[in-house]
């Protein structure tokens, strides 16, 4: 079942999660975020039993954000061409991947095989994958498409990619110079776009004419 949090409780995770975004897991302290919530200590404890265990709840929350964020972007688009809402969609997962993209350095499987969390993630694929299929349906029976690949394998190839970027840093900046992190992150995620839309137009052999 999904877990409901309280007013509390999200104010405390958005403030743990603005800090692990600027200064890491390891360098965030549970005193970081209690003062910086206005609470006390004790209130970890109360609303979450430890440091880790709201790691937990702070994944399970973000991916239910993730999922409504998402849900209401589609909805936005819903009256654009199929290759434009293709396209939007295609940079809006990369792009949020990237804008969450410390919850890598944390985040183990453990966590991602809770069952609360993996219902939360399944729904969210399920989502994407739904909306996925509407769009290529439409460009078929437009004609802008000429190829109909499953869905999820679309998906799959544009979160598989992005992770792979996100987590092999040391490899991926060789093709992307930059001098400072922030200039790197910006032309890592540009190229990466690039690279997953001439991929997934060349699937859907999309007609640009």
């Amino acid at each position: 079942m999904r877990k409901k949090f309280t007013d509390k409780q999200t104010k405390i995770l958005d403030v743990a999660e603005e800090l692990i975004a600027k200064k890491g897991f390891d360098g965030t302290s549970v005193r970081d975020i209690c003062t910086k919530a206005g609470i006390n200590v004790a209130m970890i404890s109360y609303y979450f039993g430890s440091k880790e265990k709201m790691m937990s709840y702070l994944y399970q929350y973000r991916v239910q954000r993730t999922k409504e964020s998402f849900s209401e972007f589609a909805q936005t688009i819903k009256e654009g061409k199929p290759e434009m809402q293709m396209k939007e969609i295609v940079n809006y997962v990369i792009s949020l991947l990237f804008k969450y993209s410390y919850f890598h350095g944390f985040v183990t499987q453990e966590m991602r095989s809770m069952d609360n969390v993996k219902d939360d993630l399944l729904e969210f694929y399920q989502t994407c994958v739904g909306r996925l299929d509407e769009i290529t349906k439409r460009g078929i029976v437009s004609g802008v498409f000429h190829n109909a690949p499953k869905s999820e394998d679309i998906l799959t190839m544009i979160i598989g990619s992005t992770l792979f970027v996100i987590r092999n840093k040391n490899f991926y900046e060789i093709y992307v110079p930059a001098t400072t992190e922030a200039q790197y992150m910006k032309e890592a995620e540009q190229k990466l776009k690039n690279s997953t839309l001439l991929s997934v137009f060349a699937l859907l052999d999309y007609d640009a004419d």
